[in-house]
């Protein structure tokens, strides 16, 4: 039976710690090309799903794809990003659902609705059907539908990668006239309800000190509010492939978005440096081109483009092929709530060159070469100390290895974040 706001889903006790729990894990859009949050619910609920509790997973489009055993319910959207048209993407249909109209015309004029119309449609799920988990988990969709459950009583834990703060002043930063200041500070407009929301919710969880800090700035609450739980590496799934040579003179690295935070054009410029001693270095970036980004600007800028290859929507077996290839990996990002790209090179224990932007030197620590954020030549100086060192690649593969298993699991990192969602229940 429907249910009213006079009815709406409430609490439930939580069964006694060593009985499995009723988890719902949510995700405005989880699909693992879609960067470290949907790598992030997808071996979330397979490590939860381990320790024996059960999982759903609540998402927006594109969907996750997830371990047998958790079961994903999908709230539609209209998955504008995904039409070839989103203009016309517009039918009769959608005029009797608020959430469709305002993600449509939000869309339209440059905005991200996707956090808020998730958030609502959400809502209206668990007014329809109920509640019929001990805690829900949020996976930074900060939207007042989410907030609706707390209020209802219902446990709720937020999950708060990096506060979305510092990628609106990078993009600002690459801008260059007023309009497209203005297109920047239109997409970014959901940071406004990030703003509001966020304050308001009771248990938040990061997924590293570094991004605790940032959180805590950002939204002006104590640091002491918010827990760290690093985030795991399958170290089954991300491993060596010693049989697969390594390709001479061959840069990896791995950005899910053609955005300033990931530091691409530093990259660029770095290899620019490069070339001149080393002409035959090439870099293979897995992700997707947008020829009128900034990207595609330094590239045809510098004129590196037969040194440049990209490859998008690669599978699992297929990235790892990738790590082993490999001469080093290179995650040149200026700010990252942990870095996912760097965790997995490491366990495949691929040498390694990363910036300390964010998280990532509490991440890497000395299991790499690292550098400051945004320095093109000092990242070219310890790509250039890799190239001329076999041995120190060997070494720093090693080491990352050790370091990926001794310090990032997902058993770990799920067991802390059962311990959260008990804390969750506690009056």
């Amino acid at each position: 039976m429907t249910q009213t706001m006079d009815n709406a889903p409430g609490a439930r006790a939580l069964p006694h710690p060593e009985r499995p729990l009723r988890i719902a894990l949510l995700g405005y859009r989880s699909a693992p090309h879609s960067g470290g949050q949907g790598i992030y619910l997808a071996s979330l609920s397979r490590a939860l799903r381990n320790l024996g509790h059960a999982v759903d997973v609540i998402s927006g489009p594109p969907y996750p794809e997830l371990d047998e055993g958790v079961r994903l319910i999908k709230i539609p959207s209209l998955d504008l990003f995904a039409t070839p048209n989103h203009v016309t993407a517009l039918r009769w249909k959608h005029f009797r659902s608020a959430p469709d109209l305002f993600e449509y015309f939000s869309m339209l004029t440059g905005g991200f609705p996707e956090p808020y119309t998730f958030g609502q449609r959400l809502k209206a799920h668990f007014l329809e059907h109920g509640n019929p988990y001990d805690v829900v988990h949020d996976n930074q969709t900060l939207a007042p539908g989410v907030l609706a459950l707390q209020r209802w009583g219902v446990p709720l834990v937020t999950t708060i990668h990096h506060p979305i703060q510092r990628d609106l002043a990078l993009a600002l930063d690459q801008q260059t006239d007023w309009k497209g200041r203005l297109l920047v500070r239109r997409w970014h407009h959901f940071l406004r309800m990030q703003e509001r929301v966020v304050p308001q919710l009771k248990h938040l969880v990061t997924v590293s000190a570094a991004s605790r800090d940032a959180i805590a700035e950002a939204f002006r609450i104590p640091a002491g509010r918010i827990k760290v739980v690093h985030n795991g590496v399958d170290s089954t799934r991300w491993s060596p492939l010693p049989e697969v040579p390594r390709a001479p003179a061959t840069l990896l690295t791995v950005a899910s978005a053609d955005q300033p935070l990931k530091g691409l054009t530093v990259l660029l410029d770095a290899l620019d440096t490069l070339r001149k001693s080393h002409p035959t270095v090439m870099l293979r970036v897995i992700g997707k081109l947008n020829p009128d980004g900034p990207t595609g600007a330094r590239l045809r800028a510098l004129g590196l483009g037969e040194a440049v290859t990209f490859e998008a929507g690669l599978s699992e077996a297929a990235l790892r092929q990738r790590y082993a290839e490999a001469t080093l990996a290179v995650v040149p990002s200026l700010y990252e709530g942990f870095g996912f790209p760097a965790a997995e090179a490491m366990a495949c224990g691929t040498p390694l060159v990363s910036s300390t932007g964010g998280a990532l030197g509490e991440v890497v620590g000395d299991a790499g070469l690292t550098v400051p954020p945004g320095d093109s030549a000092a990242l070219a100086h310890a790509i250039d100390q890799l190239l001329k060192a076999p041995e120190l690649r060997l070494g720093l593969g090693a080491r990352g290895r050790s370091r990926a298993l001794e310090q990032f699991s997902w058993a770990r990192a799920g067991a802390a974040m059962v311990q959260c969602y008990q804390e969750s229940s506690s009056p």
